[in-house]
């Protein structure tokens, strides 16, 4: 009994771990469209259609994140409001600060590949992206 509850904690370490790389970082830069909300109560919220899309844009770990709104012209509109970011590595994961005039935040980069992306906020929200892919009529 005394080796399974080893054998579990073990395997909870490994779990934890963030498998992100600073290699991985550069693959936040683009679009991104939410898929999915988890609430920290394990409930989940899905997204089928979303009228705005995150964009990132990151050179040597700084930049912004905007919110555009794509059209049939394969154009973006925005607002112009833009949040400035840096990407900040502590205790084997990175992190994405947020940065406006109305506050300061963060959230963990828990995965990112080239189609995925998953944050994570203070609240233990968990919030799933995909890569956008523009509209296409052909």
């Amino acid at each position: 009994m005394k080796k399974i509850g080893i054998l579990f904690f073990v395997l909870t370490l490994i779990s934890c771990h963030s498998n992100v790389s600073k290699e991985d970082i550069k693959k936040l830069n683009g679009y991104w469209e939410i898929q999915q909300v988890r609430l920290a109560n394990g409930e989940k919220k899905d997204y089928k259609v979303n009228e705005t899309v995150d964009y990132f844009e990151l050179k040597d770990n700084a930049g912004f994140r905007q919110k555009v709104m794509p059209q049939f012209d394969g154009k973006f509109r925005t607002n112009g409001i833009r949040e400035n970011i840096k990407v900040i590595e502590d205790k084997n994961s990175f992190f994405i600060e947020y940065n406006t005039m109305y506050g300061k935040w963060k959230e963990e980069v828990i995965s990112i590949q080239d189609s995925a992306l998953v944050l994570k906020n203070k609240e233990n929200l968990e919030y799933t992206y995909k890569k956008f892919k523009p509209f296409s009529f052909k």
